[in-house]
């Protein structure tokens, strides 16, 4: 749970107000997993009494605070904001309280995909994003949070606002990502077994990454599972984790097609659909899907 306080001397967590930014808003979300009950105060400037068990972030250039020369930088270039300075310090103890296995993959992967972006729009290092529409970034929907010209929207209750979704977005990440990690050890003994030029579960199992980064999953081009929709669906695979272009398409003359005409054009009696991308096909049966399957390795 998380209060605001009103005096330094009250808090345990003490970092700046004014601008809502994503890397304090999620070390306070973090904070406040990790410590269950946190009392945070936003300020302008910290006091030199306070209690030496207080966490001060992304303020008063201590610890976890990067608005000095010395900041920590990652290996790759990538330096560290008050979230990844935290995230670096507890992040290891927080997955142990939740006895997840795995800590350091895990660990690795939430710094990786959630944090590190975080980190490096906070100082400066935005995404190329190469599209013709509007991409936002977790950092810019949390700017989305300060408050709008001409409201009465007051500053701190913004801030709770952006901590509480920071807090689902974390959450939600660390359940994802040790998914994907048990997820992946299933689906590696698979792929060591496997023969074919596609790999066949009997359940969905998060595949992507045991395909590309096991050598043995280099020359799989599609993936057979039981829809949660219906019946079974396949699926491409991407070239690696960084270019997400399909290995192989199902075939062109597919695209589109549903029912009647999918099975008129592949033979394939039980088809239901295949996307207009040609990166999913459905069908009523594992073996109809099968069947699909081969057609499309022709």
């Amino acid at each position: 749970m998380i209060k605001l306080v009103k005096t330094q001397k009250e808090a345990n967590c003490i970092t700046h107000c004014g601008t809502i930014h994503a890397d304090e808003v999620f070390a306070t979300a973090f904070l406040e997993l990790y410590k269950k009950d946190i009392k945070v105060i936003r300020v302008t400037r910290v006091d030199k009494n306070i209690s030496k068990d207080t966490i001060v972030y992304d303020i008063g250039r201590g610890k976890f605070d990067h608005h000095q020369e010395d900041v920590e930088t990652r290996e790759n270039g990538i330096k560290y904001s008050s979230i990844g300075l935290l995230w670096k310090e507890f992040g290891k103890d927080y997955l142990k309280n939740k006895n997840i296995e795995d800590i350091d993959e895990v660990f690795k992967l939430i710094d990786k995909e959630l944090i590190e972006g975080i980190d490096a729009i906070d100082n400066g290092i935005f995404p190329i994003i190469e599209a013709n529409y509007k991409v936002k970034t977790i950092s810019d929907i949390i700017r989305a949070y300060n408050p709008s010209f001409y409201t009465e929207q007051e500053e701190n209750k913004q801030f709770l606002k952006a901590e509480k979704l920071a807090k689902e977005i974390l959450s939600e990440t660390v359940y994802n990502v040790v998914g994907r990690v048990k997820g992946k050890k299933e689906v590696n003994k698979l792929i060591d077994k496997n023969e074919e030029l596609y790999l066949e579960l009997d359940k969905y199992l998060p595949y992507e990454d045991a395909i590309l980064t096991n050598p043995k999953g280099n020359n799989i081009m599609f993936v057979v599972y039981p829809s949660n929709r219906e019946g079974y669906a396949i699926k491409t695979v991407p070239k690696s984790l960084e270019d997400h272009t399909d290995r192989l398409l199902l075939p062109e003359k597919w695209a589109g097609l549903a029912h009647k005409k999918l099975e008129d054009i592949t033979g394939v009696k039980g088809a239901i659909f295949c996307h207009n991308n040609r990166f999913i096909a459905t069908a009523e049966t594992r073996e109809a899907a099968l069947k699909l399957v081969k057609e499309a390795l022709k």
